[in-house]
């Protein structure tokens, strides 16, 4: 019997992916979907070198996955050619593959069309987001705030003290991120260590 997949990734280690296997087995539930699998990875979407999505691939072509739920399609990949791939080879084979968030299921010619469009919007936003990261850093750069990103060693020690610090200097959360080399996630408990 074929397996139907549940495929969810977050970027770094210290981010969660929970939410997303629920809510993908809450779909897969309600539409009467037995047998799933959770395919899960800690790792960026940048390229396709992830363990549990090239677990994935190999069970897709070795014909024993149906259905492919994902959280929001850009979980497959960042990169819209490694996206229009993954879709295409996995639609060639027949694979039904559900994006929760966004409400698509794509099979077939159309499916391949929606999902060009949504994995071209969600590089976009990459990009973008890539460009605002950089000129936050180069304005923080000429007012003389940014300090750069503080090595793995200190981080963990110094993290909540130089998030304070830099918030007080009224950088975002995202800019302290970046500087820090954390996600958001971590920024706000390194913010709310540093008050208690």
């Amino acid at each position: 019997m074929k397996t139907n997949a549940i495929y969810v990734r977050c970027s770094t280690a210290d981010q969660n992916y929970d939410y997303q296997v629920e809510k993908c087995q809450e779909w897969a539930k309600a539409h009467g979907l037995p047998n799933v699998a959770i395919y899960a990875d800690k790792a960026s979407g940048k390229d396709t070198n992830r363990d549990a999505f090239q677990q994935l691939q190999a069970d897709i072509f070795a014909g024993k996955v149906e259905s492919v739920i994902v959280w929001k399609l850009d979980r497959l990949s960042r990169s819209l050619k490694d996206g229009i791939n993954i879709l295409s080879d996995w639609l060639e084979k027949n694979v039904r593959v559900v994006s929760v968030t966004q409400q698509h299921d794509l099979s077939g010619p159309t499916g391949q069309l929606i999902a060009a469009v949504l994995l071209s919007i969600a590089e976009t936003e990459r990009n973008l987001m890539r460009e605002r990261t950089a000129e936050g850093i180069k304005r923080a750069k000429a007012q003389g705030k940014y300090a750069g990103r503080v090595k793995d060693s200190i981080k963990k020690k110094n993290g909540p003290k130089r998030a304070a610090e830099l918030s007080a200097k009224g950088h975002s959360l995202r800019e302290i991120a970046n500087v820090l080399g954390v996600s958001h996630g971590t920024i706000r408990n390194y913010l709310a260590r540093a008050k208690s």
